[in-house]
């Protein structure tokens, strides 16, 4: 059932066509004048419902913008615009009038079915209309601003560079090579991470056949200066996100894994291995190869996503705040109420090879956001959204990392704030803004938690404006958005300038 596009496709899941900027012409509330910019997020949005089985991680990249100018005109200040990611996937299948590429995260419907599907893909490949080296990947999933340039993410495919224009509109500039062209196009994880100090940028990418998995090193200019292959992952693993310290990059190992060979029997090639020990790989983040890379098993341990991590004790303890999901078969078909997630604070001592971990909060959690300038570094404060209908969260929590004590035994809800949606209304992954950027001396929480949210009775989608400071995460302003927006995933503030 969870495979059911009628079923995956229904309510706020189902897909929008696209809109052009657009004035947003009922606002309640004000909307501060200091928050001038663009914010984006990126979701799946099928041009062609699939002809087989659908996950709802699925789906064309297509990116919701608001834009505010900081106006106070009739306009509001506001402008909304929706545009699909035109990857080399949704040109072919617009030309072709249906869809075709796999995917990573749905099976096909019995062997017979797997077969036809591979033999469609091999006869367009062969009449010279699918060229696989374009990519199969949706840009669906995040969004990445480096080196003065935007960029839609999905793991499974190449870096598509975006642009805003001066009126709001979205536009795909194309596929983007951070190798200078010197190397073939690679993939790149979701979440790539940047020093705040060095403006270096740090990522990964995962591969089915050996080196399952690639660390990366980009300078400040958006040039790839280090490619590490890691031999040293035993298996194509679901790793969907990693952290980056001051000098390590930590890397889960979870208990997703890949399994091609699935494909041929009808079912998905992304399963659980419950078998499989969940470990945590610890490596230099300058390292030149993977001969210091450290794995420490890591029980019961299942990242999907990491606010942030840092280091204490003379960079002997690694701080590591992330969700953790139970369930995990459950969480690869569909994350519901069947998978449990739990928000955690995790202690890797490397030296010792040691674990620790300790729940943060009793809220179901996920989606977690901080200052993006404490990125790296001790950070007191995380958002998330609450709920176990992962991207469909009912509120946003904030919790204070500093009220936990020294007795890593004890447990403790760190949570300070939180923001319920009314009933029948729900939202997505709540993003910080902060209120003055350029202030250094400001408060990591002064800013405003941004978010699209749907009321499913009524049919209709604001994007909310919440103070980030205030014990309730009192609404500054809702803007009634000309049209719906689905259920999406990550996103990204740009500042105006």
């Amino acid at each position: 059932p969870a495979f059911d596009p009628v079923r995956v496709l229904a309510g706020n899941f189902a897909p929008v066509a696209e809109l052009p900027p657009t004035v947003c012409r009922e606002v309640e509330g004000a909307i501060p004048a200091t928050l001038r910019g663009t914010y984006v997020r990126n979701g799946p949005n099928p041009q062609f419902i699939p002809q087989g089985p659908y996950h709802s991680f699925d789906g064309d990249g297509m990116l919701h913008a608001v834009t505010f100018d900081g106006g106070d005109g009739e306009d509001n200040g506001a402008v909304f615009c929706s545009r699909f990611v035109k990857t080399y996937k949704y040109e072919l299948e617009r030309r072709l009038g249906f869809a075709v590429m796999p995917s990573v995260f749905s099976s096909f419907s019995g062997a017979c079915a797997s077969l036809a599907r591979l033999c469609q893909l091999a006869s367009l490949a062969i009449a010279g209309k699918l060229d696989f080296r374009g990519g199969i990947g949706a840009a669906n999933t995040s969004l990445f601003q480096f080196a003065g340039k935007l960029f839609a993410l999905q793991e499974v495919n190449y870096p598509y560079r975006m642009e805003i224009t001066s009126d709001g509109d979205v536009i795909t500039v194309g596929p983007y090579n951070f190798s200078g062209g010197n190397r073939p196009m690679t993939t790149m994880t979701a979440h790539p991470k940047i020093d705040v100090n060095t403006g270096e940028a740090f990522a990964f990418r995962y591969r089915l056949l050996p080196p399952f998995l690639v660390y990366s090193r980009i300078n400040p200019e958006g040039t790839e200066q280090v490619d590490i292959p890691i031999w040293s992952l035993r298996d194509p693993s679901f790793i969907h996100d990693f952290a980056v310290t001051k000098n390590y990059a930590v890397f889960p190992d979870p208990q997703f894994k890949y399994r091609p060979a699935e494909l041929m029997r009808g079912g998905a090639i992304l399963n659980a291995d419950h078998g499989k020990p969940p470990r945590l790989g610890i490596l230099p983040k300058y390292a030149a190869d993977e001969k210091e890379m450290r794995w420490i098993d890591a029980p019961g341990l299942n990242i999907i996503h990491i606010a942030n991590a840092w280091e204490e004790d003379g960079g002997d303890t690694i701080v590591m705040v992330a969700s953790n999901v139970y369930g995990t078969e459950n969480a690869i078909k569909q994350i519901d109420h069947s998978s449990r997630l739990s928000f955690e604070l995790v202690e890797i001592k490397p030296k010792e090879n040691i674990v620790r971990r300790r729940p943060l909060t009793s809220t179901s959690a996920e989606l977690p956001v901080i200052n993006p300038a404490y990125l790296g570094k001790k950070s007191r404060y995380v958002y998330v959204g609450t709920g176990v209908d992962i991207p469909k969260m009912n509120g946003v929590a904030k919790l204070d990392l500093s009220l936990l004590n020294s007795d890593s035994s004890a447990s403790l809800d760190c949570t300070v704030a939180r923001h319920h949606y009314p009933h029948g209304v729900y939202g997505g992954e709540p993003y910080f803004v902060a209120r003055d950027p350029n202030n250094p001396s400001a408060d990591e929480d002064d800013g405003y938690i941004l978010n699209y949210i749907h009321d499913e009775k009524a049919g209709e989608s604001k994007f909310i404006i919440m103070d980030a400071r205030s014990p309730t995460l009192q609404v500054l302003a809702a803007i009634k958005l000309p049209q719906r927006v689905p259920y999406g995933v990550h996103g990204i503030f740009l500042p105006q300038n």
